[in-house]
């Protein structure tokens, strides 16, 4: 296992920040896409089109949900680390 710095600790906040920066660009992109494409009105005449259209956006609906609960697992998983690095 690489050993970490106090300096390493710190970029790995950093890190998360972007990571979860990118993800909230990427979710608002897919959703907008989903709301065009649903307004979209050879979608609309088309049922498969819009059943599709309604199940994908309800399986993307789902993925907000989740990312406070990885967030708080990443900052736990880097508080423990930090203790251990202050108690060496």
């Amino acid at each position: 296992m690489k050993q970490l710095g106090k300096r390493g600790v710190f970029d790995q906040l950093g890190a998360l920040g972007v990571g979860i920066a990118s993800l909230t660009i990427t979710l608002v992109v897919v959703f907008l896409i989903l709301s065009q494409t649903g307004a979209n009105t050879t979608v609309a005449a088309d049922a498969n089109a819009t059943a599709a259209v309604a199940t994908l956006s309800n399986a993307a609906d789902t993925i907000p949900g989740w990312v406070p609960l990885i967030v708080i697992a990443t900052i736990g998983a880097i508080l423990l680390s930090m203790v251990a690095l202050f108690r060496r």
